[in-house]
């Protein structure tokens, strides 16, 4: 009998955290200020991605 109430109360425990986790954990999204221009000439084009891989590849 005691074993079940230590089961519950562990049980219990979790779902009070993983609420609190969810309530108050850091779930905020990450913003970038994104711009593009309106008119006039077009914007010059991104960069070409670099090959990160070793040149011995």
């Amino acid at each position: 009998m005691r074993l079940l109430k230590v089961l519950v109360v562990l049980i219990l425990a979790a779902v009070v955290g993983l609420a609190g986790y969810a309530y108050f954990g850091d779930m905020q999204p990450l913003r970038t200020e994104v711009r593009s221009p309106i008119g006039g000439s077009p914007a010059a084009p991104a960069p070409a991605a670099t090959d990160v891989r070793a040149e011995g590849e």
